[in-house]
Order: structure tokens, then sequence, then C-alpha cells
């Protein structure tokens, strides 16, 4: 039997460094002392695995570099030592980020562990901001000190805003190591953490637990049913209709199928037009939420007295993920580079799962078993995501395409 070590007891001791890699050395070694389900962590790893293809091996080790100061921060993080990005960041002073609710895939600890570890300030504009908000602030505040730096957006939005030219290219380290479906090729953008589409359920108010998209049309669940915002602007309600889609015969190629079951939904008196937020589960206006597992499955802790329940809809197992970008025109550049170095470390990603978010990088850390066993517990059996799906940057945008057209005139 190995030692056991508590997950904060080892993002603690890794914490204690300061370069990333050794923080990954540290969580490595401190892993490897548990007595690990091998088989346990590569039944997640498929699952995570899923429609996604790893490009290559384990990022190397940072270098460490005793060159000169940059002009501007590097297209590669792999180009200067780590010590030149912390020491350039520094002078920055601060960091600003955009709508990250701190309830949201564990954002609140990872803000304040970043703040903590590196010294930097740090301002999160309008936390519940949409994704087609996050861009638009880029685009209002060019020049100006408060514009964010950072952004974690839908893929959908990502693909429009580095077709824009909102984003910098920027190959983190680890870049190698996300799977290609998540990233984009030429560095505008890479996926940070992924989650599937669930049903998050107050009990205290509803007695039968949805297991389906049928069953929402039931007319139990009346003036029962809400998304997380609007799928004209938000990522998380375009993937509801996504998985709607599937459950009623539609595809990845064919969301139209997910927008009439909305305005069957509607026209049933079960949907309300009203955007979910964690309050609005909790207190019960808006007992059933359509949306991603991670943030319902937070909710089971947050909010004990409403006894939240997570139901996957067997019929309709849509997955995606968020991506991270930086502003092209990004106040303070290299504190936006450090942002990502650590969003990506082993450490980054472990924080993300503690929020029950699947970083980018779950398959590979699966592989490398540096996965304490307690985390992968607190999830779903990897059974619940066997057939998740995911839709590709093409399938993402002529959905939008038709949400934008249809949903107004069909929803409303």
């Amino acid at each position: 039997m190995g030692k056991h070590w508590e997950l904060d007891d080892i993002l603690a001791r890794a914490l204690q460094e300061e370069d990333p890699q050794r923080m990954d050395a540290v969580i490595a070694r401190l892993v490897a002392e548990e007595r690990l389900s091998r088989g346990a962590m590569l039944r997640r790893s498929a699952a995570a695995g899923v429609g996604l293809t790893i490009l290559a091996s384990p990022a190397a080790a940072f270098a460490r570099s005793s060159s000169p100061l940059a002009a501007a921060p590097p297209l590669r993080g792999k180009a200067v030592g780590f010590a030149t990005i912390l020491k350039e960041a520094k002078r920055e002073k601060r960091i600003n980020t955009i709508a990250l609710p701190p309830d949201w895939a564990n954002y609140g600890e990872i803000m304040s562990t970043f703040q903590r570890r590196f010294g930097l300030s740090l301002t999160n504009d309008n936390p519940d901001a949409s994704s087609a908000q996050e861009n638009q602030a880029v685009r209002s505040l060019k020049g100006d000190p408060r514009a964010p730096d950072v952004l974690d957006v839908g893929p959908s939005f990502a693909i429009l805003g580095a077709n824009e030219g909102l984003y910098a290219k920027y190959f983190n380290r680890y870049f190698g190591t996300v799977p290609r479906a998540m990233k984009d090729g030429r560095g505008f953008w890479v996926g940070d953490y992924w989650g599937v589409v669930s049903f998050g359920v107050n009990r205290a108010v509803v007695s039968t637990v949805p297991r389906t998209w049928a069953d929402l049309l039931k007319s139990e669940y009346k003036n029962r049913v809400a998304l997380n915002g609007s799928p004209l602007s938000s990522g998380s309600a375009v993937a509801g209709v996504f998985s709607a889609a599937i459950g009623n015969g539609g595809s990845l190629n064919d969301i139209g199928p997910g927008i009439e079951f909305f305005k069957k939904l509607k026209d049933a008196g079960n949907f309300i037009p009203v955007q979910a937020t964690p309050q609005t589960i909790a207190s019960g206006q808006t007992p059933i939420v359509i949306d991603w597992d991670y943030l319902n499955l937070a909710y089971v802790k947050e909010f004990p007295s409403a006894r939240i329940a997570v139901s996957i809809p067997s019929d309709g197992v849509y997955g995606a993920h968020y991506c991270q970008a930086i502003n092209a025109t990004a106040p303070h550049p290299w504190a936006a580079r450090l942002w990502q170095e650590f969003l990506y470390s082993d450490a980054g990603q472990l924080l993300w799962l503690k929020g029950y978010s699947h970083p980018a990088r779950f398959a590979d850390m699966a592989k490398r078993k540096v996965i304490p066993a307690a985390l992968l517990k607190a999830l779903p059996s990897p059974a619940a995501y066997a057939k998740v799906r995911f839709a590709s940057p093409g399938q993402l945008s002529r959905a939008r395409t038709k949400i934008a057209a249809e949903w107004p005139k069909v929803v409303g």
C-alpha cells in the first residue's frame, strides 16, 4: 500500500516551486507514491480520447536561458527560458482576465493560485460575460490598459476571433500534448478543458430526474427547464442545442432538430427563457438546468440543501471544449503567456480537474499516471462518456450560422 496524499497537499507541495516543470516533477513523484488503479485511469483516458488525436509525446523540459531580453514576447514558449517569461511578467505587474466565474471549472482557485504563486495582480472583468462579449471587449478596448489579456471562449467564437485577427499566436510548452481537435494549428488558440452537456436537477423541487431529452417534454417539467444563456451568444447553450439535436434524429452535421426540439419544449410550456445561474438552480427558479457536467457537479457540494442530481442524457452525449487565446494587443503580453504556461502545466491541469472538468491534457497525464486517484473517483463513471461526440470547427461554424438564422424566429 502506497502513501496516500490528499489533492490539496499534492498541489501545495508542487506550488512551492516557481518553475512549472518542477511543479510537474513534484506531482509525478507524489502521485507515484500512491497505489493507483491503472485500469481505471486507462478507461477514463480512452473516454477522453474519443474523437481526439494525440499529436506528440509529453512536452520537453523547460530550458534554462541566460539569453538577453527579447524585444517582444516569443511565438513559442520553448524559445526562451521560463525565468525570462516570469521576469518580464513581473515587470508588467498584472494580468487582465475576463468572463471567468469563480465557480466555473474551479477558476476561483486557479486565479487565486496564480496570483499567490507568481505575485501578479489579477483583474477579472465581467465574470459572467459570454464568448461573444469577450471578443467584443478585445475590439472595443484596443489600446486600453483595461483590455483583456487572455480569453476563454467557445470554439466557434475562437474561430471567429482568430480569423478576425483578434488573437496573438502562441505555442506554450505543452502545446504538443493537447489533442489535435482541440487546438488551432496556427497557434491562435488552444483548447483548455472539456465537458459534456448534462441536466442539473434541484431535487428539492423536482422529484423525478430526467434521463433523456424526450423526458424533458413531460408535463411534470412545466416551467422547469432552462439553458445557461442563449445559443446566439453562449457556447454552453450552443452545446445544449447540439446535444438535443443528437437526441432527436439530428447529427453533428445537422443541428436543425435541436432547434426544433427547443420550440417543442417552449410550446409545451417547459422551457423558460431565463439565463440559468448557480443562484437560479439553487433557489428553484430554474430547477432543471441544461449545462456542462463540471458546473452541475460542482453545485452538488455548493448547494447541499438543493440536493442537486446530475444526469448526462443518454440519447445525446455531446462534448465540447473551451479555448484559451491571447489578445493580439494585450496590455500585458508577457503575463498572458505566463498564464498559459501555468494553466497547461500538470499543476494547472489538476486544478481544472478538481473543478470536475476534463483538462485538455487529461489523456497525456493519465498515460503518465500523474492524476491522483481521488480526482478520478470524484468524476462520473467513464461509461457515461463512452458515446461522447465532438463537433469539428467546420461543423461548429455551420451550426452557429444556422442558429443565428433560425433560433430568433423559431424559438424566440
